[in-house]
């Protein structure tokens, strides 16, 4: 049943991801995001990781992809500011896909890390105080860094959007 589940969750997050990728409506795209997000979470209450779930759900879906809806009604994107691509777009594209995959392939095949992968020990399970603990000691510069940039990027956008009255 489990595997069932699986499927039809990678199939709806990889469905979200091509609407994100091949959408042409920006809010339409940003919806299809929060669609990949929710998927993911499914994806990780499937392999048992509930506070991953948890934190994809509260911090992607919702704070990250609030702010992403605002700062697009912020800006209001036009649909005929939308431009056509270019064969140097589709071709740097390909390319990169092709570097994916090629990468993708090798990493799979790579006798080395299944090796190193299967002498690694198993987690038993996460001590949320020991966490919390080194996200608030340790990484305290890295999290605070990371609030002054979103700070600094939601203040830049709102300066950006405010219509000015020239007369």
């Amino acid at each position: 049943m489990t595997d069932i589940f699986f499927y039809i969750f990678s199939i709806l997050a990889l469905a979200c991801a091509f609407g994100v990728v091949f959408s042409r409506n920006t809010v339409n795209g940003a919806m299809c995001l929060i669609g990949t997000f929710m998927s993911m979470a499914a994806l990780f209450v499937l392999l048992e990781a509930y506070f991953l779930a948890v934190v994809q759900v509260l911090v992607y879906a919702g704070a990250v992809m609030v702010l992403f809806l605002f700062i697009i009604m912020l800006l209001d994107v036009k649909e005929s500011a939308a431009r056509k691509t270019s064969i140097y777009t589709w071709a740097a594209s390909l390319i990169g896909f092709g570097i994916m995959v090629i990468g993708v392939v090798a990493i799979n095949s790579a006798e080395s890390i299944k090796t190193k992968t299967a002498n690694l020990p198993v987690a038993e399970g996460v001590n949320l105080k020991n966490f919390g603990y080194e996200l608030f000691t340790t990484y305290l510069l890295p999290m605070q860094v990371t609030g002054f940039l979103l700070l600094i990027s939601m203040v830049g956008v709102i300066a950006l959007s405010k219509k000015t009255n020239t007369q």
